[in-house]
């Protein structure tokens, strides 16, 4: 259950890099009971200008894949390229 809803969240996009928050490493966890999700996750900074639309993003499209979510915004780790799935790292050449 948790894989659907992390391809669910691949639709939205970091508008400042236009990769999805899964393929930038934003999400860390995702944990479903029943029909509640937990998802922990983070931005690439704690002063991000887009973050607000992010949470929001994600606060919608997990309830419309018809889960009660609650997001825990986490900044340790912090994020790093590194978090950058590996096929998008090797499209943008790190």
């Amino acid at each position: 259950m948790s894989n659907q809803l992390r391809e669910a969240l691949k639709q939205i996009k970091d508008p400042e890099v236009d990769i999805s928050i899964v393929d930038l490493g934003l999400i860390y966890d995702i944990s479903i009971k029943e029909k509640k999700a937990e998802i922990l996750m983070t931005l690439t900074t704690p002063m991000c200008p887009v973050g607000g639309f992010i949470l929001s993003e994600v606060q919608r499209v997990a309830e419309e894949q018809g889960y009660e979510t609650h997001i825990e915004l986490t900044f340790d780790p912090p994020w790093s390229p590194e978090k950058i799935s590996k096929d998008f790292r090797r499209k943008l050449g790190i």
